[in-house]
């Protein structure tokens, strides 16, 4: 079972990117998602940037996977992402179908967005070049495990640890927060490196403001569930970036798949990044809140 790093959801300054990223190489993850896919007016690093941070991580080993946007609706949007499907030495993780056409039979990765939700999409979706998808968060074990007996052939990584994005949006919610319109944002998200938490008049943690996206305030842990995944058939297991100790939750989670950790130890070490609490419903089958033990 390999460990992957989903791209970085939040808008990030250039520095920090390049930081962060030269952290990652030194860390035991097997696999990186690189680039923008919420936002397309996120534009500090432009493609040859998010090249040049790929040659480096696969220098250090690492499989290195270019994300696409998420939402695309514009000719903007439509050229960045045709220019990322042309670039020639890594694969694609497509998060949007127009990804899906322009990769014109190479092999790519299926995105969670793509809503692969039965073995009929998915079987589509490998028709067109797919090695490799991403579920989408809702699925739990029973409905994974049907579809890997449908399509073994394709690899199966899910969302393990993480602040999952639950919605898209053509606006901008942050924006919107400031009483902004899309198109005059700003770049108010760099005010945000971490998102814009929602709490509810009870002042509970409820969801995060990200952009086009919203994002759960509870991140998943499937820590606990390392035997039902690897029952399923799970091949990839995926981290969220965190602004800070990404590091340590790879480094929990690496130990806890090599059986150097025990699952008290990692519970241990996973806390400080679910202050509210995690969730593991969803794969239990149960509201996706839920913390089912």
């Amino acid at each position: 079972m390999k460990l992957s790093l989903a791209p970085v959801p939040f808008y990030w300054s250039v520095e920090e990117i390049r930081t962060f990223y030269d952290d990652i190489a030194r860390t035991p993850v097997d696999i990186v998602y690189l680039g923008e896919t919420v936002c397309y007016k996120r534009r500090g690093l432009h493609l040859d940037d998010w090249m040049e941070i790929a040659d480096g991580l696969a220098a250090q080993g690492k499989e290195v996977v270019l994300s696409s946007l998420v939402l695309v609706d514009g000719e903007a949007e439509g050229k960045a992402t045709r220019r990322l499907c042309a670039n020639g030495r890594y694969r694609i993780e497509a998060n949007d179908m127009s990804a899906v056409g322009l990769s014109a039979g190479t092999p790519f990765i299926a995105g969670a967005t793509l809503n692969i939700y039965n073995e009929h999409t998915l079987a589509l979706i490998a028709e067109a070049g797919a090695t490799r998808f991403v579920a989408p968060i809702e699925l739990g074990s029973a409905a994974l495990m049907t579809l890997r007996a449908r399509a073994p052939s394709l690899e199966c990584e899910i969302l393990a640890f993480g602040r999952p994005a639950l919605a898209y949006s053509a606006r901008c919610f942050t924006a919107r927060n400031y009483d902004r319109g899309k198109d005059a944002c700003e770049r108010i998200c760099l005010d945000h490196p971490e998102g814009m938490l929602v709490e509810t008049q009870e002042d509970e943690a409820f969801l995060v403001l990200n952009g086009l996206q919203i994002h759960a305030a509870r991140p998943l842990n499937y820590a606990t569930e390392l035997d039902s995944l690897r029952h399923a058939h799970i091949d990839i297991l995926r981290i969220m970036p965190e602004k800070t100790g990404t590091d340590r939750i790879i480094d929990a989670f690496h130990g806890l798949v090599a059986g150097r950790y025990t699952q008290d130890q990692v519970t241990t070490q996973l806390a400080p990044f679910a202050p509210t609490g995690s969730a593991n419903g969803y794969w239990r089958g149960q509201a996706g809140r839920l913390t089912c033990l």
